[in-house]
């Protein structure tokens, strides 16, 4: 493997909305100087908060500098394009009601943009912790806008417990909202699209104004019809010397694996597409299996893998996601 293509640590954006927490701070050791601290954009080259490589001979480029540099790093499948997001989300509050438009919606009225199907794995949940995915029953724009009007919203929606290990799947056009108590890792599209329905009538410290809603857009890109079963799974744990590993989803956009370590695994990272690894828990390293020194990661890091890497070793004590297009 070439110095190039060596896994690279990423530094996060930051970012500081209302509904945010201290525990990304305390528990997953993010040194930012904001208060609250509600997401850090960990592998993303979007540029509301691109990333930044912290390791190797790129150190100090942003990921878009470097994918622009090097398209072939994310891999054939996605033609020099990096069509992903990983995040971390502490919800101290509740997140806003809201939806996101799909791909053809956004590129058609959102000057190009991707639209935002999006993953939640659910890292840790207070007792009692609720998110919103979706209605109860069919609504229309008319019945929304009263229930709006006369605060009566939460009949429509579908509240559903939240526990940790949890998986939620949140396809472009499903009214959601995360509940606080909350923190999450969140796999997306590419894009910082959302449609506002309802804010709970907070205001802004920064601003000392009600956030902005969009009400007409949400109506336009929303599916309005109940939601598909949102109880939990059963999912297949696969158990191997050093390791067990569990697909959590396999979308068109992303696919997500969650990967207990106990000594060590290996992997293949082809020319087809780059690879994403989040340590939620613990610590460990990732490498080539010989000759060369790994890259050394605890709960909290985000690795970057370009395509074609080739064949790595993950080693330590740790849970991880391992995310790929």
């Amino acid at each position: 493997m070439s110095d190039e293509k060596l896994p690279m640590l990423l530094a996060p954006a930051g970012k500081d909305y209302l509904w945010g927490g201290e525990r990304l701070k305390k528990e997953y050791g993010k040194a930012f100087d904001l208060t609250p601290l509600a997401e850090t954009w960990e592998c993303s080259v979007h540029p509301d908060g691109p990333s930044v490589i912290r390791n190797g001979v790129f150190s100090g480029k942003t990921l878009s500098e470097v994918l622009s540099l090097h398209p072939e790093f994310a891999g054939g499948k996605n033609t020099g394009d990096f069509p992903i997001l990983v995040k971390f989300i502490d919800a101290a509050g509740d997140l806003s009601v809201q939806v996101h438009p799909d791909d053809s919606y956004a590129y058609q009225y959102e000057g190009g943009s991707r639209g935002k199907t999006e993953m939640w794995y659910v890292l840790e949940a207070e007792e009692g912790a609720k998110l919103i995915c979706g209605f109860e029953h069919k609504v229309t724009a008319e019945k929304l806008r009263k229930s709006l009007e006369d605060g009566t919203l939460d009949r429509h929606l579908e509240s559903v417990p939240v526990h940790k290990g949890d998986v939620f799947y949140i396809p472009a056009g499903t009214v959601h909202a995360i509940g606080k108590g909350v923190v999450i890792a969140e796999i997306q599209e590419s894009s910082n699209l959302t449609y506002r329905l309802y804010d709970y009538d907070r205001v802004d410290a920064k601003t000392g104004k009600k956030r902005e809603l969009h009400f007409d857009k949400a109506v336009k890109v929303m599916n309005m019809e109940p939601g598909d079963e949102v109880r939990q799974k059963p999912r297949k744990v696969a158990y191997y010397p050093g390791c067990s590993r569990e697909l959590l989803i396999r979308c068109p956009y992303f696919e997500a694996e969650s990967i207990r370590v106990s000594e060590s695994f290996e992997f293949s990272v082809t020319e087809n597409s780059f690879q994403v690894l989040l340590c939620t828990e613990g610590y460990g390293s990732t490498g080539r299996a010989k000759d060369e020194e790994p890259v050394s990661f605890k709960k909290g890091d985000c690795i970057f893998i370009p395509a074609g890497a080739g064949r790595l070793r993950t080693s330590g004590r740790c849970s991880l996601l391992k995310i790929r297009s």
